[in-house]
């Protein structure tokens, strides 16, 4: 690319300007990267100052038994695979009990995987379950890619699937299984799972009934880095026509166990070079999450000089990261956070789902 388009592209970034994908193309290939932190800190502190959000959430991963079968999945199996497990009701309840029982939990995160044969009434009675043991904490649950999978499955458009979701307790969906939102990459890494289309229609359904979502991009694999960019930019198109976004959340891809396992994991300048020119890309989107159990602590750290200002939440449990390789804990404490975000020179804010400040006795 030519000098005169990567001084352009700079002179936008750092004046904060929209950049296109032609702007972003000269700056990933500038390769830059205390330049790039530099204009992402600065997008950065004109949406949040110097606030640093997190949460005390809860993952439930509900079963690994999945009718898809992407290739860049290690969590997934087959029914009737030793390594299969799906949760009901029992030991639901044996979560919830354990959750009851944790200072200030807000949200309860569920996702899974596409089952075969469990009906929709089953995810339905998990929404009712965890509302019932935990009426003032936020639901977050169910990808755009279970959400097409449920209409498969009852014959539902995508719009009545989210209206009965709402209707028994969702607060708002986590947006994951976007991946890259191309469908030459999708045909390789995930041809089973919701097309780009699906993906976006649901996305789009969902913020027009007032249910707020996460987006997500997965990077890192087969993917060229224009697709790449180009999924930040329809990220960002679709902000612009519905404003439902709350987050940006980006996944480096751990081939480990995964039929992409001959790929390498990219580096830690590669993870800091898309945080920040995610924040910059994603002008509309008001909060870049680095979500640590993907990152490791200190990459997620790191990344609130990048542009970052979320670190997600405590967690508790994730299986889905983990089987791909992760090597992170599976939950960490508030008070660990907090000490995180200030040793970075931030102000720690505990949030809700929705990022309403939480104060201490709130909930």
């Amino acid at each position: 690319m030519d000098k005169g388009a990567i001084t352009r592209a700079r002179e936008k970034a750092e004046a904060g300007k929209r950049l296109s994908l032609t702007d972003a193309l000269a700056l990933y290939e500038d390769n830059d990267l205390l330049f790039l932190a530099s204009c992402a800190r600065k997008m950065k502190e004109r949406k949040s100052g110097k606030n640093v959000f997190y949460n005390v959430n809860r993952h439930i991963n509900l079963t690994n038994i999945c009718t898809s079968g992407c290739p860049l999945c290690a969590f997934q199996c087959e029914e009737g695979d030793g390594r299969g497990f799906v949760l009901e009701t029992e030991d639901i309840a044996k979560i919830l009990q354990e959750a009851q029982s944790v200072p200030r939990l807000g949200e309860v995160h569920i996702v899974s995987a596409l089952h075969p044969t469990k009906d929709f009434n089953y995810y339905l009675n998990v929404i009712r379950q965890v509302k019932q043991a935990l009426p003032d904490v936020d639901i977050k649950a169910f990808t755009p890619v279970e959400i097409v999978h449920f209409s498969q499955l009852t014959g539902k458009s995508i719009r009545e699937v989210l209206t009965i979701l709402q209707e028994v307790g969702l607060s708002s969906l986590p947006g994951g299984g976007a991946e890259i939102l191309s469908d030459r990459v999708r045909q390789i890494i995930c041809p089973q799972k919701a097309t780009a289309a699906q993906w976006i229609e649901t996305i789009k359904t969902a913020h027009g009934l007032g249910i707020r979502t996460n987006c997500t991009m997965m990077y890192g694999h087969i993917e060229t880095i224009e697709e790449r960019l180009q999924h930040l930019i329809t990220l960002r198109d679709i902000q612009d026509e519905t404003g439902g976004f709350q987050a940006f959340v980006s996944f480096p891809f751990h081939p480990a166990n995964t039929e992409l396992s001959h790929l390498k994991r990219v580096g830690s300048w590669e993870d800091m070079k898309m945080m920040a020119l995610s924040r910059l890309i994603l002008d509309n989107v008001d909060h870049i999450k680095a979500f640590w159990i993907m990152l490791t602590m200190p990459i997620a750290q790191l990344a609130l000089g990048f542009g970052a200002d979320d670190l997600d939440g405590t967690i508790g449990e994730e299986k889905i990261i983990h089987a791909a390789g992760a090597k992170t804990n599976t939950g960490i404490t508030r008070s660990k956070l907090r000490k995180l975000i200030v040793e970075a020179g931030l102000e720690p804010v505990e949030r809700d789902t929705f990022y309403r400040p939480i104060e201490e006795g709130m909930l």
